[in-house]
């Protein structure tokens, strides 16, 4: 029988987003608008939920409520600042309040929007932080020193030759990019690549790593990723937004 693959599928990206908002009928829409442009999504209607899944550091951005009920949304965003967590952050504001995009900027915010806002404009400020991040390529590309990954095809090539990954593989070294320069976990990389629930234990992680270290041994590209001995690992190299 013939697989018929859609659209989202073949733009299907690992990049995920948390949107953290108290409007329930909000929190679905902007999660339903980003899950249409083939994102994953996670979502918290208060600040503690809020804070307790960003301070895992599993998603690429954070789209985030200022006014929370507990933990406010500069609460929230001032904590994970201070535990050196860069993960990009787009504030959403009400109309009138000039004091909260002015602090939320000097905070350290990537974004703001203003509600009401047309959710296009959230999608495309979205792309906008990504690409000034230098996660998100203007051609929808990720790129890591001479490693580029093109999530539409879930392809990966290093210095122009292909590299032949398995659907784990793929998704390891597409979050390892998209944190390059950032030591992650074992625990934080099982709750990305397998899932919040997952039971797979961390040596399961250290078994991929071994596979994908090879892998880029071939193309002379495996000292790049490095073991942080007693932390996690790290995938070094410079972005290029292409």
């Amino acid at each position: 029988m013939r697989t018929i693959t859609t659209e989202r599928e073949r733009r299907k990206t690992d990049m995920r987003v948390l949107v953290i908002e108290d409007d329930a009928a909000l929190l679905r829409i902007v999660r339903s608008a980003f899950e249409s442009e083939a994102y994953r999504t996670d979502g918290a209607d208060n600040g503690e939920d809020g804070y307790a899944q960003a301070s895992r550091a599993i998603h690429d951005l954070i789209v985030l409520d200022v006014m929370l009920p507990g933990l406010s949304g500069f609460d929230i965003m001032r904590k994970l600042r201070e535990q050196a967590l860069l993960v990009p952050i787009i504030l959403l504001t009400a109309k009138d309040a000039v004091e909260d995009r002015v602090g939320g900027l000097d905070a350290g915010a990537d974004d703001y929007v203003v509600k009401p806002f047309a959710v296009s404009e959230l999608l495309a400020r979205a792309r906008a932080v990504l690409r000034r991040r230098g996660t998100l390529g203007l051609q929808g590309e990720l790129a890591c020193g001479s490693v580029r990954l093109v999530p539409a095809a879930r392809d990966a090539v290093v210095g122009g030759k292909a590299l032949r990954l398995t659907a784990t593989e793929y998704e390891l070294l597409e979050y390892l990019i998209c944190h390059q320069d950032q030591i992650l976990t074992r625990e934080q990389i099982v709750s990305r690549v397998w899932g919040l629930h997952s039971a797979v234990g961390a040596s399961a992680v250290d078994v991929y790593v071994h596979h994908l270290r090879r892998k880029l041994s071939a193309h002379k590209a495996d000292a790049m990723l490095r073991t942080v001995r007693g932390a996690g690992y790290k995938l070094q190299g410079k972005a290029r937004v292409r």
